[in-house]
């Protein structure tokens, strides 16, 4: 487990101040998030646990600028979220965040190349290039014999690889990921945290919501939320969850 990484620069990539979030089902108001304040520093590690309906998702939602606070607020690199148009915001949230998730969320028809290379459309400096760096991030993650398979033509382990280079292809500023092991078996769970350690060493901002202890542990803390507040900020000791080799 990576510890003492540029997470200790104290540079906030993101902070969101006394934020709170209501849903309204019929008459019943739901506070999904309730005056809750988080800061990630570039590259800390931060995994959020809680039980069913604790806020994690929404938690995440708003710091990936897929939501928007009712009050309090999200600025992420100096940028106050709620104050941005929905184009600008668009755009933040498709240079400056990769989002990784339990389902994977690839395009059936487009191959693993032409997957990880999708974001690249928001990003307006790079007109050339979108192969090669889907190549270079595919090799990375041991993919670089699979760059013109679909989606179905690979594993579990291999679709997750395909969404975590997908994630990186912007260099953003930080990388969401929702229950990133939860579709894996324990083995093939571990490869890909193995890669997480892997990136948060080399200075990537990670926030990951999980529901499992031993894959929360992979992290520098866990944030711990229970009815949309935080009930503990937890610093993780330094041991070595077990992992597997990559499938």
């Amino acid at each position: 487990m990576s510890r003492g990484t540029a997470a200790e620069t104290g540079e906030e990539v993101v902070t969101a101040t006394n934020v709170s979030r209501t849903y309204h089902l019929g008459d019943q108001p739901v506070h999904a998030i309730d005056d809750v304040s988080l800061s990630l520093d570039r590259g800390s590690f931060t995994a959020v646990m809680g039980p069913s309906g604790s806020g994690k998702s929404t938690l995440m939602n708003l710091l990936g600028c897929l939501d928007t606070p009712d009050e309090g607020e999200v600025v992420i690199d100096g940028r106050e979220v709620s104050t941005l148009s929905d184009a600008r915001r668009a755009r933040l949230r498709g240079t400056e965040i990769g989002f990784i998730f339990q389902t994977f969320n690839l395009m059936p028809r487009l191959t693993a190349a032409e997957n990880v290379t999708l974001p690249m459309v928001f990003n307006r400096g790079v007109d050339t290039g979108r192969r090669e760096r889907a190549e270079q991030l595919l090799d990375r993650v041991g993919l670089g014999d699979r760059l013109d398979h679909r989606p179905n033509e690979l594993s579990g382990g291999q679709r997750q690889r395909v969404a975590i280079s997908r994630a990186l292809v912007n260099e953003p500023s930080l990388v969401l990921a929702d229950e990133p092991t939860g579709n894996l078996d324990t083995d093939t769970g571990g490869a890909i945290m193995a890669l997480f350690e892997e990136l948060n060493a080399e200075g990537r901002t990670i926030l990951m919501v999980t529901h499992e202890r031993h894959i929360a542990e992979y992290a520098d803390r866990i944030v711990h939320l229970v009815d949309g507040k935080i009930e503990e900020i937890e610093d993780v000791e330094d041991v070595t969850p077990t992992g597997g080799d990559w499938v």
